[in-house]
């Protein structure tokens, strides 16, 4: 019972974060949280789900005892479609990160972009952090685009872009993120509109 409590607890404070953090970035600090939901396309219960994926997948990394000690995984959900990035160092502890990720409820699509190597080092996260950074600013600031529409993940030096977005949006997001210093690669995970 407590765990649950827990998790709920978790994915309040994550939906807080996003909700109250989106409005800081988005318009520095002037905007209320309720202007970023009405921005971001996802409807609350999806923000919700989201969250939801992303605890409980990673939870049940963290209950596989070999996947918790051997691997670096990071889970992102995005209107319930899920995005797995990280290293295994075999292709069957890959898989089985698949699986696991599959069968947590809601999840409607796994990108498995998880490689076969020994986890990245610290000095390699720090670097994706930073280009995720300096992406995330730079569609903040182009006035085509909404930099809420828009989720950044960046695994060495390669972007992944999802977000409900329009061909358009999608375009001019892409031309973004591939101008940006230590993009080695982009790729397009969208849900088009149009």
């Amino acid at each position: 019972m407590k765990l649950n409590n827990f998790l709920r607890c978790l994915i309040l404070l994550g939906l807080i974060t996003h909700l109250f953090g989106c409005a800081v970035v988005a318009v520095g600090g002037a905007a209320a949280a309720t202007g970023t939901a009405v921005a971001d396309r996802r409807t609350t219960g999806a923000l919700v789900e989201d969250q939801t994926i992303e605890v409980k997948a990673l939870k049940a990394f963290h209950d596989d005892a070999e996947l918790n000690d051997q691997a670096h995984m990071n889970v992102t959900s995005y209107n319930t479609v899920v995005l797995l990035t990280g290293e295994t160092p075999t292709d069957a502890m890959r898989q089985r990160a698949m699986e696991l990720v599959k069968k947590v409820d809601k999840v409607t699509h796994v990108y498995n972009e998880l490689t076969i190597a020994a986890p990245s080092s610290l000095v390699s996260r720090s670097s994706d952090s930073y280009i995720t950074t300096k992406v995330k600013t730079q569609l903040f600031a182009d006035k085509n685009v909404s930099g809420i529409q828009f989720k950044v993940v960046t695994e060495k030096g390669v972007v992944y872009l999802m977000g409900i977005v329009s061909h358009a949006e999608a375009e001019i997001a892409t031309d973004i993120a591939r101008q940006t210093g230590g993009v080695q690669k982009v790729v397009k995970l969208f849900q088009y509109t149009d």
